[in-house]
């Protein structure tokens, strides 16, 4: 039976979804609904789908693995291509084995995509929206502190351990550096895995505390379908959004370039193959949308972590009326 704090977060989630679909029909935004069930999920190397056996009970369609998607983007974007102009929605979306005080392997995503838009445009939207369900909600108005700390990767790094990327910019030379500043690397080797380390331990916590940040410029391997910056081709123009030391939403200006969206998602799909994960297909119909968007960008948010702060609540089951513990 749910507590009255998870009664309470039932009502604030009613007034969160109501705030946020306002938000984005005065914009202009189309809300849309897409397949959770889906052939392919995204390729996301330490994501985890659920699968799902499809048996047809007639002669139409033959017997295979679907998946419970891990996020709409694939969907969204094909939409995007197709013609949709900006486009919202609110939806479930499923990861397995993410159980922890921060995670559920069922939870609640906004995503929303913008054409003719770069990362700036949508982190300014995504902005606006917190701030408008801020007041809405009732919360203590950290979310109206805007306008949010923008602070890149690298900037990051430096001010809370004094390593600058673009000095070590290999695996061995950061964990040289990162074990020097007291980082515990294990036998991290590569640049990606030793930054893991290095980011959790000594930057993550650190972020969003006197207002809401968003951390940018991501090394260009840590954005598979993000748009590396014009100018600067060793970062993305990837953006996550952090409050209290918590990540609540990734986003970028997307890639169009269809080849070179393949090689990446290739290179995705080989080091699942090694490192003994899952290893899903490719998606061709989104392959072939990457190709026709329009320059966009687009944005992820973790809903259920939003409400955690709203409410001022440690543990993620504190805003679920059913949450994993119930079977896990």
């Amino acid at each position: 039976m749910p507590n009255q704090l998870q009664w309470r977060s039932a009502a604030a989630r009613q007034a969160l979804y109501g705030a946020l679909r306002r938000f984005f029909t005065q914009l202009g935004y189309l809300e849309v609904d897409t397949p959770l069930l889906v052939p392919t999920p995204g390729m996301e190397p330490h994501i985890t789908a659920f699968e799902s056996p499809f048996v047809p009970e007639t002669d139409v369609g033959q017997r295979r693995t679907l998946y419970l998607h891990t996020s709409p983007e694939y969907a969204m974007k094909r939409l995007l291509a197709d013609g949709s102009g900006p486009l919202f929605q609110i939806c479930k979306v499923f990861r397995n084995g993410e159980v922890s005080r921060t995670h559920n392997p069922e939870f609640t995503m906004l995503e929303f995509y913008r054409p003719q838009a770069d990362y700036h445009a949508i982190m300014a939207d995504l902005e606006g929206a917190l701030a408008e369900a801020d007041r809405t909600v009732g919360g203590d108005g950290f979310f109206s502190r805007t306008p949010y700390e923008r602070l890149s990767v690298r900037e990051a790094v430096l001010r809370t351990t004094g390593i600058d990327l673009r000095a070590c910019a290999d695996g061995p030379s950061l964990k040289r550096a990162a074990e020097a500043a007291g980082v515990r690397t294990g036998d991290a080797t590569s640049f990606d895995d030793v930054f893991f380390h290095l980011f959790l331990q000594k930057v993550e916590g650190t972020l969003g505390w006197e207002r809401p940040t968003y951390l940018t410029e991501y090394p260009a391997s840590m954005a598979s379908l993000a748009r590396l910056k014009p100018g600067d081709p060793s970062v993305a123009e990837r953006t996550e959004l952090y409050a209290k030391g918590l990540e609540l939403a990734n986003g970028f200006s997307e890639l169009t370039d269809p080849v070179e969206q393949r090689a990446r998602l290739l290179e995705e799909q080989e080091f699942r193959r090694m490192t003994g994960r899952s290893v899903y297909p490719l998606d061709e119909r989104f392959l072939d949308a990457v190709g026709r968007m329009p320059p966009s960008a687009g944005i992820a948010v973790g809903l259920d972590r939003i409400l955690m702060l709203f409410l001022g609540v440690e543990a993620i089951s504190d805003v679920l009326l059913f949450p994993a513990h119930e079977f896990v």
